[in-house]
């Protein structure tokens, strides 16, 4: 019997219906549990081992560490969690995921599971046309858990077979008896699979398969099984490359931890999966009539017990890694990397007066950072090179994007402070900050906006005359006046907040936003400039005006607050 070409797409066509189930089902389980998860990891504390528990316990739900640790990732990004914090997710993440060799080998070889899994898509199907969103997403999640057993078995018959393909069998012969060599092999098979497929849980299911078939054996099979705990590390590496400098160290961290377990475990290699192998043989896990079906246990053992130690063996030196990968990862002064959560990330305080002012210092670093945005949009029109240009929006794009993450979670915490036992002064306080932190995200949001209006011009190149540019020069100065007020009302004793020169800023601003509008009906008519130029003209400086406006805002609602003794 050959193994045609046909034979091939078939067993690639089952691995493709794997990733599908894989996907369908983690996809749709975050969005059961998406409500709760920022919660979960918002509510974590500088405690490396809650965060071990927050990293298994997600992981485990979801079924993917790729996914739990890219949230992780995206979360140290947006200053939600801080790197200790998400070192110790990360580690609980990697044990997580070993449940899926666990459900592979009790369900996926005990019995036939697809004669469950039609009646289970019966159960699954009406729930996908559910107009709730969570009985849908439940849907979704049966749907995906039976297609994900299914594929199993379409891999398991699509895998070649040894005894009908004695040339497949001695190819295989030549690779599999070369001692440490073949280790180093199938480890690096195993990697490169995971990075091809982006899914440790594929390549294990396709490692459970080659063993339980007799394609390759245990030891191999556990080779590969640490291929693919560096392989997995690739993906949240990648997404990284965008983030700051803060994720690309949470994201080398899961390279490193990963990469220095598959160092140890290769120096006991050998012994070590001995002792699996006789410790599964021992329990009995399964009828020993058929050896072959013990190396599904013997590899869900191996890939559980090596991330369980490896995580033991490291979670006593937190900080010295921390250190490590910040000297691995320096600092370069990119602009916008500071942008996080400082004062709030460690939950409640013991008072509600000390969470109040916490809360009040985290406003006045969400100020400082918000108005770095107006100053990254006056380098944004003025840059003509392209990749600089394109850096510049970016980091725009990303202080938008973390601006709304850090008003909810201030918003929250402010939430969850007025829950407690307070005087009418802090909740007059607590009232003011939920005011001015609205305020404060709507600067960023105007901020986004004016880069994209720069953005539009630069793409259809449109540039400006030097008279033009010399307006908008005033107006940015007053707007950045105005910002540089409501930051100095921000830091200031609540008795020293002055309005005399938040009225005057608000007024220059107001005056010359009117007479630019009547200069540019003139400048239109004498046709100045083209059309479209006047048009990109007046977006930007009516966006400035806004920006102004609110920071106005804020210096108003201090000045209200200190009125009333609140602030």
């Amino acid at each position: 019997m050959e193994y045609s070409l046909i034979d091939l797409l078939k067993l690639a066509g089952a691995i493709g219906l794997f990733l599908y189930g894989m996907k369908l089902m983690s996809e749709a389980l975050q969005k059961v549990a998406g409500s709760k998860m920022r919660n979960i990891f918002a509510a974590m504390t500088s405690n490396r081992f809650l965060g071990v528990f927050t990293g298994l316990l997600v992981s485990a739900t979801i079924q993917s560490s790729s996914a739990t640790i890219l949230m992780v990732v995206s979360f140290v990004n947006a200053g939600l969690v801080s790197l200790v914090e998400s070192i110790g997710v990360i580690m609980g993440a990697n044990v997580g995921t070993t449940i899926t060799g666990w459900l592979i080998s009790l369900f996926g070889y005990r019995f036939n599971f697809t004669e469950y899994a039609l009646p289970l898509m019966a159960v699954g199907f009406p729930l996908v046309f559910s107009k709730g969103q969570r009985h849908k997403s439940w849907g979704e999640a049966i749907i995906g858990f039976s297609i994900l057993f299914v594929s199993l078995d379409f891999i398991k018959t699509t895998v070649p077979d040894i005894n009908n393909n004695p040339g497949l069998l001695s190819f295989l012969a030549d690779y599999t008896n070369l001692g440490f060599a073949s280790v180093m092999l199938f480890l690096f098979i195993g990697s490169l699979l995971t990075v091809i497929v982006q899914s440790s849980g594929a390549t294990m299911a396709i490692t459970f398969v080659m063993c339980s078939q007799g394609w390759v054996p245990f030891e191999l099979g556990a080779a590969m099984i640490l291929g693919e705990n560096i392989g997995t590390t690739i993906t949240p590496n990648i997404a990284a490359t965008v983030g700051n400098v803060s994720a690309k160290r949470a994201a080398r961290f899961h390279m490193l931890f990963n990469l220095l377990g598959v160092i140890w475990m290769l120096c006991i290699f050998t012994p070590y999966t001995n002792f699996i192998e006789e410790v599964i043989t021992s329990i009995n896990a399964v009828s020993v009539k058929n050896p072959q079906a013990l190396i599904p246990f013997s590899l869900a053992l191996f890939h559980t017990s090596f991330n369980i130690i490896n995580l033991l063996l490291f979670i006593g030196f937190v900080p010295l890694i921390h250190r490590v990968i910040i000297e691995l990862v320096p600092q370069k002064g990119e602009e916008g990397e500071e942008f996080k959560l400082r004062y709030i990330t460690t939950g409640m305080l013991s008072t509600s007066e000390l969470s109040i002012l916490h809360a009040k210092k985290e406003l006045q670093s969400y100020a400082k950072h918000t108005n770095k945005m107006l100053g990254f949009n006056r380098k944004l029109l003025l840059e003509e090179n392209e990749k600089r240009f394109n850096r510049l929006y970016s980091n725009i794009e990303k202080y938008e994007s973390i601006s709304d993450d850090v008003e909810v979670e201030i918003a929250n915490y402010l939430a969850k402070v007025s829950q407690g036992k307070l005087s009418e002064q802090s909740r007059g306080k607590i009232r003011a900050m939920l005011k001015l932190v609205s305020d404060l995200e709507s600067i960023g949001d105007s901020s986004y906006t004016l880069a994209r209006i720069i953005n539009r011009m630069h793409k259809n190149k449109l540039k400006f005359s030097p008279l033009i540019m010399e307006k908008l020069d005033l107006m940015f100065n007053l707007v950045e006046e105005s910002l540089t007020v409501m930051r100095q009302n921000l830091n200031a004793d609540e008795k020293k907040i002055e309005l005399a020169r938040v009225n005057k800023i608000e007024g220059q601003i107001n005056q010359y936003c009117d007479q630019l509008k009547m200069e540019h009906l003139e400048s239109l008519k004498n046709k100045d400039y083209s059309y479209d130029e006047g048009v990109v003209f007046t977006d930007i400086f009516h966006e400035c005006e806004k920006i102004g406006n609110f920071a106005i805002n804020v210096s108003e609602a201090l000045y209200e607050t200190k009125k009333k003794f609140i602030i």
